[in-house]
């Protein structure tokens, strides 16, 4: 018999030795009882660091894996030192430096040069920094880098960029009450940091209006120093010759002052009940508030595990027992929020259904107060350190995430192994840490309680738990708004009532004006777009006081739109129904008391200011300047003498960027079934055309299906 070779037989030994684990695994009957192996060392890809004699920070991390390199300067000093007066300055700032180019090239020549390169370099602004960013392919990176620095050292901040920047933010001002949940996260912040807080501020039209190109120069001139900024580079390079090519490029670089860091004052809400009240809305936006920690806290560790056990994730308490188990809540969670240099903020969100909201607010009170009577278990815990760790390796997976996490450390003044502490530091957190901080922070008696919702379908009133304050989230008018209304005439003159005595004569006389419950107007519009002249045909329906409805069709298909005080909302194919923001709705009603019917038919009513304001030429008619006001609505009419007829009106509104100037010529003046309107109405914007209105139809006091102004609920999307 012939023995087997040493081969085969080592080659048994070794599929035996592999196999042992997989047979092992198959005879366990349970998952619970397949071992899992102790998570591997951490040990990332520590970046180089280098400290120039000027006091410039720079790490370096290389990574060969693709031909690419990454660099990013990250400048002390961002909008929490900001002045209160010229809030949003920082968020200009950070747009303009890039789009306002440098001093020798401008930002769209910029843009140009980086695109044939597939390359990009970016601006950008936070609370306590900005930071300029490049990315491009290896081959290209002289090219790029040259762009970088250039920027860095020399923008231009340009006024055409500045303008749009503005316009930009009046835009965004001017719908940020349009989501709940936008509002719900704004407010909380200013109730847990203080109204005026500089973390919680915000930019208003007036102190946009307020920040001129000078500013963005005199920022950038005290801030931007080479011992103010940390730079980290990553991608396939050779760290020798970068240290030497960034040397030679912010070595001469001379030193300038170092960056103070403000001090903060925080003032947290009283505990009670803060309601916006938003009545067109069907679910309720909770959140309870308080301040957190700093990150340098030795309580870190225990409120990660903390977090994540209560309310980080759907296998969390929260989740379970107020969603899960009771149905309460399409969201539910969270935690004791920490920050790197000031503290975080402790806050539990919530959505839930208008009719739930106290019940829902009841559930997470519970919640808090099984922290005592049932603290979270052993089980709970271990569940929440594993999904920590397990995850946290994937959160470093990569030499770019750890040098950004490495300049973070750097930028705060955190040790340099911060990182790899943070393992150990969890697992080492024990029940009794946990216990012990959910009580040092979480107080339910301390907790600031918001709502965003509409209260007129919540379960109870709120006052049942407390005492309420409501919050205005009124937007503040633009300057040119308020001073325009403050001239509004508070009394009619008598040359002002002879006027608009002459334009209801003019329409068709006040009895034809006050018969006139509806209009039904058949349009063809031309809209002024980027894109070129959007040509429209639609059907509006005016009921007066307040009620609109637009069956309108177009290149880009057909849509409806209409608005009551009670719904307002825009359906189209293929998008189904979908509420308009709050200010879209509001501007949308006032067109109704715009109209020159309403107008005429209020001639008599002494809630309404007529005043004659002088004189002005339109075109061949020396016109009679009309400056109404009643309803809110504050429009300047210019009427011809002799007919009686407004030949132009204009006014403030606020449109999808912002304030608006309107003005509307009308001509073309017809009369059908006793009413005489203009057909033909041309209208602008800020000076510019904005498109065109012909009538082609009128019909007066039409027979009209009231669900035409309802909402239809099943389609409707939230």
């Amino acid at each position: 018999m012939k023995r087997p070779s040493l081969v085969r037989a080592g080659l048994v030994a070794v599929l035996a030795g592999v196999l042992a684990p997989v047979v092992a695994v198959a005879q366990a009957t349970s998952w619970k009882q397949v071992p899992i192996p102790p998570l591997p060392a951490f040990h990332p890809q520590e970046p180089k660091r280098i400290v120039l004699p000027n006091g410039m920070i720079i790490f370096l991390q290389e990574d060969h894996e693709l031909p690419l390199i990454d660099a990013v300067a990250r400048i002390r000093g961002g909008s929490r030192s900001e002045p209160a007066e010229k809030a949003g300055l920082l968020d200009i700032y950070g747009e303009v430096w890039r789009t306002g180019g440098s001093k020798t090239e401008t930002g769209d020549q910029l843009d140009d040069y980086l695109e044939l390169r597939a390359a990009k370099v970016e601006t950008d602004d936070n609370e306590d920094s900005t930071v300029i960013s490049m990315s491009c392919l290896k081959g290209d990176f002289e090219d790029v880098f040259k762009v970088f620095t250039d920027l860095l050292r020399n923008p231009e901040f340009r006024q055409d960029k500045i303008d749009l920047a503005k316009g930009e933010m009046d835009d965004a001002i001017s719908r940020r009450n349009d989501q709940a949940s936008q509002i719900a996260v704004r407010e909380s912040i200013k109730l847990a940091y203080g109204a005026n807080n500089p973390y919680a501020r915000q930019a208003e039209y007036a102190t946009v209006a307020a920040v001129t190109r000078q500013d963005l120069l005199e920022w950038h001139a005290a801030h931007v120093h080479p011992n103010d900024i940390i730079v980290g580079v990553d991608g396939d390079f050779d760290s020798t010759e970068m240290e030497a090519r960034l040397r030679a490029a912010f070595g001469d670089w001379e030193k300038g002052p170092y960056v103070k860091t403000p001090q903060i004052k925080f003032t947290p809400a009283p505990h009670g009940y803060y309601l916006v009240n938003k009545s067109d809305v069907n679910q309720s936006n909770i959140r309870m508030v308080e301040l957190g920690t700093e990150r340098n806290s030795t309580d870190y560790y225990p409120i990660e595990v903390f977090n994540e056990a209560f309310g980080g994730s759907s296998s969390s308490r929260l989740f379970e027992n107020i969603r899960t188990a009771k149905g309460l809540g399409y969201s539910v969670g969270g935690g004791i929020g920490t920050d790197f240099d000031h503290p975080g903020i402790l806050r539990l969100a919530m959505g839930t259904k208008s009719g739930t909201t106290v019940e829902a607010i009841q559930a997470l009170y519970q919640q808090i107060d099984e922290l005592k009577t049932k603290p979270l278990t052993e089980a709970e815990i271990k569940r929440a350190k594993d999904s920590i760790l397990n995850s946290f390796v994937f959160n470093f997976d990569s030499p770019d995430k750890v040098l950004r996490e490495r300049m973070a450390y750097e930028f705060y003044g955190y040790p340099a192994d911060f990182l790899e502490q943070y393992r150990a530091g969890i697992e080492k957190v024990t029940p009794a840490d946990v216990k012990d901080v959910a009580a040092k922070y979480l107080h339910k008696d301390q907790l600031a309680v918001l709502v965003v919702g509409n209260s007129a379908q919540f379960d109870k009133p709120l006052s049942s738990l407390g005492t309420v304050t409501d919050i205005d989230i009124a937007i503040p008018p633009p300057p040119g708004a308020a001073k325009e209304e403050s001239n509004a005439p508070t009394a009619s003159n008598a040359e002002g009532k002879a006027l608009i005595a002459k334009v209801v004569e003019g329409m068709g006389g006040e009895a034809r004006l006050q018969s006139i419950k509806a209009l039904e107007l058949e349009i063809n519009s031309t809209q002024k777009t980027p894109q070129g002249d959007l040509p429209m045909s639609m059907t509006t329906t005016l009921v007066f006081p307040d009620r609109i409805h637009v069956a309108a069709k177009g290149p880009m298909g057909e849509f409806t739109m209409a608005a009551s005080p009670q719904a307002a909302f825009v359906s189209a194919a293929g998008m189904g129904v979908q509420d308009l923001p709050p200010s879209r709705a509001k501007e949308t009603l006032a067109q109704v008391k715009r109209d020159l019917v309403y107008i005429g038919q209020h001639a008599e009513d002494p809630a309404y200011v007529f005043a004659a304001a002088g004189e002005e030429k339109i075109g061949d008619v020396q016109a009679k300047i009309l400056d109404v006001s009643g309803e809110g609505i504050h429009m300047r009419c210019y009427v011809d003498p002799q007919s009686g007829h407004v030949l132009r009106e204009d006014y403030q509104t606020t449109g999808r960027s912002g304030p608006v100037e309107s003005e509307t010529d009308f001509s073309d003046w017809k009369t059908a079934d006793g009413l005489t309107l203009s057909y033909l109405h041309k209208n602008k914007q800020n000076g510019e055309e904005s498109g065109t209105v012909q009538y082609t139809a009128v019909h007066i006091n039409p027979t009209l299906d009231p669900k035409m102004f309802e909402k239809p609920a099943a389609e409707a999307k939230q």
